[in-house]
């Protein structure tokens, strides 16, 4: 219906909140029956620069395996949300939270996920962790595999690069669906599922030492397998609870033409199209034709089953979530002058300033990632990550003034705001992290994104207590204004 007025607020029902991962968060690695997972056997980066996540070898698997501490590998150790979670849970109730993005470990569930039945442990733990969100009025927002697996899965099969893995995939999601149906409304099934294209971080699969050509198939293969069994966990899911939803998430990687050369607009075009196909492939249910021409000219081949295309089709998202913490810009010329990004590489933006880390700081482009998915997909929009790593300093009277970080969440907040009056139906925003937790990439502590101090260093020196910042106290009016007073 024709319109004159337009949205100038967000919605009443908008979910304002936090999110975080089980590996970077839970620690307690190896009680209550809990197995070893692939986040727990990438070894911590020598600097922050250096990206380990995609380099693991069966070698350093087996290393791994061998060292049963901690030191080397700090996602193992957390902030031990597993011990603090009704600690935590209340902070973020004390700032107003609405949602709490958290994700399961599926090695909690199914230790080697080779059992046909669950551990019944791990699910306690879950069972407490909702209880506490519900006390405090929190709508847990559940992300199913977020860049873990049962490393068991790894060394049987493979990781994702099996299709066996997708029954153990879906017998994991019947236990989580049925067991928290009523409980749990939001769910997504991969965290940020592109990185599939950057190997092991997103597949659990092993290519760091196969031929260029073979490396790609793999990781085009463990991705359609991770495809089908999204698209077999959302016919679960509406089968088995109809009043929940499920999205997908995607690491939106905003990109600009280098300059306005057709040359570098299509550079910038086809990179935009590449961050998309895999959205396209879950919001649609099929894969986009632009993608022949790349399989084609990379040669990979997929055994695609000829069910495949029916359960894409029948297996499409509620909704899409996604991650948004920089943009690129694309050239069509080769270079040497990088940026650095959530695992994206592209020409550094002279508009734009940088994080402690080099990431692009640039809220403006939030609005066009919002406006550009709206316009492409027309389903309920999600920001599930956006936040700002720092090199945080405790105060000699316990304090840690953060105005940089509520200056940039401040310019995203205004974003949102700008591109809900543009017609984009977003639902919620849900910072990454809302309390310090170990780096995805580089598993240190230094790079710090909450709005709650926790004492833990690099090395996993600390009391762990929690500490406000003053982003906690900023954010807590954001939410009881409901994104009025920034």
């Amino acid at each position: 219906m024709y319109q004159t007025d337009f949205p100038k607020t967000f919605p009443q029902d908008f979910l304002w909140g936090g999110a975080t991962a089980a590996n970077q968060i839970e620690g307690a690695f190896d009680i209550d029956g809990k197995g070893l997972t692939t986040a727990e056997v990438v070894k911590k980066a020598t600097d922050r620069k250096t990206f380990t996540m995609s380099s693991v070898t069966k070698d350093s698997i087996q290393a791994a395996i061998a060292d049963p501490g901690v030191a080397n590998y700090p996602k193992r150790r957390g902030i031990d949300f597993y011990h603090h979670y009704e600690e935590d849970i209340k902070l973020f109730s004390e700032m107003g939270f609405k949602a709490f993005r958290l994700s399961i470990a599926w090695a909690r569930i199914f230790p080697t996920g080779l059992e046909e039945t669950p551990n019944e442990k791990g699910l306690a733990f879950y069972d407490k962790v909702f209880a506490t969100c519900k006390k405090y009025n929190i709508e847990p927002v559940v992300t199913i595999s977020h860049y873990e697996m049962p490393l068991e899965l790894t060394l049987k099969y493979n990781g994702w690069a099996s299709r066996e893995v997708i029954q153990h995939f879906t017998r994991y999601t019947k236990v989580l669906f049925e067991r928290y149906r009523g409980i749990v409304k939001y769910w997504m099934t991969f965290n940020e599922i592109n990185a599939a294209s950057m190997g092991f971080v997103g597949t659990g699969a092993i290519d760091a030492e196969l031929s260029e050509k073979e490396m790609l198939n793999l990781r085009y293969q463990a991705l359609h397998h991770q495809f089908i069994a999204s698209a077999l966990a959302v016919k679960q899911l509406h089968q088995l609870d109809s009043n929940a939803k499920i999205g997908c998430m995607l690491a939106r990687m905003q990109t600009y033409p280098a300059t306005p050369d057709p040359a570098d607009v299509r550079a910038a075009q086809a990179n935009d199209q590449f961050n998309l196909f895999f959205t396209d492939v879950q919001v649609r249910g099929q894969y986009p034709n632009f993608m022949n021409r790349f399989f084609k000219e990379h040669e990979i081949t997929l055994d695609f089953a000829p069910e495949d295309t029916t359960i894409l089709a029948e297996g499409k998202v509620d909704y899409l979530s996604f991650s948004y913490y920089m943009s690129t810009i694309s050239s069509a010329k080769d270079t040497t002058d990088q940026a650095l990004g959530n695992f994206a590489l592209g020409r550094p933006n002279p508009y734009l300033a940088t994080s402690d880390w080099g990431w692009q700081i640039d809220p403006i482009g939030l609005r066009i990632a919002l406006n550009e998915m709206w316009d492409r997909y027309q389903v309920p929009l999600f920001i599930v990550e956006n936040g700002l790593g720092a090199l945080d300093e405790l105060t000699s009277d316990g304090k840690i003034h953060d105005d940089y970080r509520i200056n940039y969440l401040r310019k995203h907040i205004e974003q949102m705001k700008l591109a809900i009056g543009d017609g984009v139906e977003l639902m919620g925003y849900t910072t990454w992290g809302p309390i310090d937790l170990i780096s995805a990439s580089t598993s240190e502590m230094s790079k710090r994104y909450g709005f709650i101090y926790v004492d833990q260093d690099d090395e996993g020196n600390g009391t762990l207590k929690r500490i406000r910042k003053d982003s906690f106290y900023w954010y807590q009016q954001v939410i009881a204004s409901n994104g009025e007073n920034l």
